[in-house]
């Protein structure tokens, strides 16, 4: 027996499933413990990360640098699509470092208040990781400047004319940034970052070595085919692999064996909904929108989001990068069609009037 599964069948052990009408449900205890092991997936040293070879290197030299000095390291933005590691990053350089971690997020600082709540309490050295850092509002920007350039921050104490501002010092601390739309961040904020970089998607191999780390963490037995076949459809992203890891490690263990094959990777994957592509149900609504629908000609991001039935915000930015980037949708001044590629993703054959991608 494996040791997640000598975990799990002590805690059940221990604390029996509540029942739950026609399903059961784990109790807090499992449910906490299932949180644990997802968690574990991520890597907790650079040695561990795979991946982003160059952001790598790069990021060993400053922290290197900054602890043979003695001081806290510069400040980091981290930017690129979700689900690429910009958090299991910041987490890094809190363990690299050897100091405290503390997490927010942009919409979670309301006001000026809140961040400088947290910032009071941090202890010399330590790093504090705001995840979507460009949702910030200005208020908490504008104490956050100070604070990030010179460890300084300005109270205001009582209001009107009797107002007066005080400066207090911070100990030296590293704040990590987080950001999908690096072109929403201020010029004044992305400015005091003293190391700016963006995260690429993996290739296979990389997300193939990644699944099959953590098919171990999780238990599971899976050979070489079948981490290879989840990460080849699993669009560039870690976050994916390992979503896709636990669906087909749900289906082996119901369905077969319990080993990850490149057969029961397959089946498990077609069973849930995703393709060779890796493509979900809503990525090919959305082709099928564009080829069927509109028999590829030109359509609004507002038009494909209703026919669709999702937000544009969503469809921009979470389906469109990739389809994007595999050439099955091509935006034009004129609006979105399909590549070549989603074409023959469809089995259809494309109309011989080709659309012009710009027009006069």
């Amino acid at each position: 027996m494996s040791p997640r599964k000598e975990v799990l069948s002590s805690a059940i052990d221990s604390k029996p499933i509540v029942e739950g009408g026609p399903s059961s449900m784990l109790s807090p205890q499992l449910q906490e413990l299932e949180a644990t092991v997802d968690s574990s997936l991520r890597p907790g040293s650079l040695a561990e990360f795979v991946g982003q070879e160059d952001l790598k290197s790069h990021l060993h030299i400053v922290l290197e640098a900054a602890k043979r000095r003695g001081h806290a390291a510069d400040h980091f933005l981290f930017a690129g699509p979700p689900g690429l590691g910009k958090t299991s990053l910041a987490a890094i350089v809190a363990h690299e470092m050897g100091t405290g971690f503390r997490v927010t997020s942009g919409p979670a600082l309301l006001r000026g208040g809140d961040l400088a709540a947290i910032l009071t309490s941090l202890q010399s050295g330590d790093v504090l990781f705001i995840d979507e850092i460009h949702r910030l509002s200005t208020a908490v920007a504008e104490v956050l400047y100070p604070a990030m350039e010179d460890y300084k921050l300005d109270i205001v104490i009582g209001e009107g004319p009797t107002a007066r501002s005080i400066r207090l010092d911070l100990p030296e601390f590293t704040l990590v940034g987080a950001t999908t739309r690096t072109g929403m961040i201020t010029g004044p904020l992305r400015d005091r970052f003293g190391f700016v970089a963006r995260l690429d998607y993996y290739k296979v191999e990389e997300l193939r070595q990644i699944v099959e780390r953590s098919s171990r963490i999780l238990g599971v037995v899976a050979n070489g085919e079948g981490a290879s076949e989840i990460a080849s459809r699993s669009r560039g992203t870690p976050r994916l692999a390992n979503r896709l890891l636990r669906r087909v490690r749900d289906y082996v263990e119901v369905k077969s064996d319990g080993a990850i094959t490149k057969k029961t990777a397959r089946e498990g994957l077609e069973l849930f909904g995703v393709d060779e592509l890796g493509l979900d149900k809503v990525d090919r609504a959305i082709l099928e929108v564009l080829c069927k629908t509109y028999s590829g000609r030109p359509i609004g991001l507002s038009t494909l989001a209703v026919t669709v039935g999702e937000e544009p915000e969503t469809i921009e930015d979470v389906y469109e990068p990739f389809l994007m980037q595999s050439g099955l949708l091509v935006r034009t001044p004129r609006g979105r069609i399909p590549g070549p590629l989603a074409w023959e993703h469809l089995g259809l054959k494309a109309p011989v009037a080709s659309v012009p991608l710009f027009s006069d």
